[in-house]
């Protein structure tokens, strides 16, 4: 079984890889706060299709390079323009 999450692009400046930050919720166990955790993953993308803002699918895959596990899936919405300008600064 292959692993699937959703995240945004976040930087698109390699050759063949986009950075997507992948955010997940959770109850805190002790005082019941909804926390929200952030994790990087690196995800192939074969023809430098995917920009940053974009929200994508990716799936686990063989290790493309040291830190590739991911390979981009799909495309689940494209960036606006607004959300890019903010990303960079």
């Amino acid at each position: 079984m292959k692993k699937s999450l959703q995240g945004r692009v976040t930087s698109d400046k390699a050759d063949k890889t986009v950075t997507v930050n992948v955010e997940r919720r959770f109850k805190h166990p002790l005082y019941g706060k909804v926390v929200t955790r952030t994790k990087k993953y690196l995800a192939h993308d074969e023809n430098n299709e995917f920009k940053q803002g974009d929200l994508v699918e990716i799936i686990s895959s063989r290790p493309v390079s040291k830190r590739k596990r991911f390979r981009v899936a799909k495309l689940v919405e494209k960036a606006r323009g607004e959300v890019v300008r903010r990303l960079k600064g």
